[in-house]
């Protein structure tokens, strides 16, 4: 088996954190967490995620600012991003340099078939 994929889930609700977290761990990802721009350089400077899960809004942050931000750092731009968003995604996500986006609130149910295709997308 091949080596364990990280995960960076950006969201700022404990919640929605913890219920990504349990349901990522037990699929076997390696999940870091993080609820602000700060903390996800911090997080990413230590781990190198395979992919991020960025919430949409952070707070008084933006997310898509964030991830604009991340896409245009040559250490991070290759790092795929897909948004999580309760509000209807359009353009403007893949326009921040997404790959796509997730709803919220995620359906427990096909999350996980939802990440293992955006790694797969993202892998090839």
């Amino acid at each position: 088996m091949g080596e364990r994929r990280s995960i960076l889930v950006v969201e700022d609700n404990e919640d929605n954190q913890e219920i990504a977290k349990l349901i990522l761990e037990r699929e076997g990802y390696g999940v870091d967490l993080a609820a602000t721009s700060a903390e996800v350089r911090q997080r990413i400077s230590a781990r190198r995620p395979d992919l991020i899960l960025m919430d949409v809004r952070l707070g008084s942050e933006d997310g898509l600012e964030v991830a604009r931000e991340l896409k245009a750092d040559p250490a991070t731009a290759a790092i795929p991003i897909v948004a999580l968003t309760a509000m209807a995604a359009s353009d403007h996500v893949l326009a921040a340099g997404c790959a796509g986006f997730i709803a919220k609130p995620i359906d427990t149910r096909l999350f996980p078939a939802q990440v293992r295709g955006y790694l797969l997308l993202c892998a090839s």
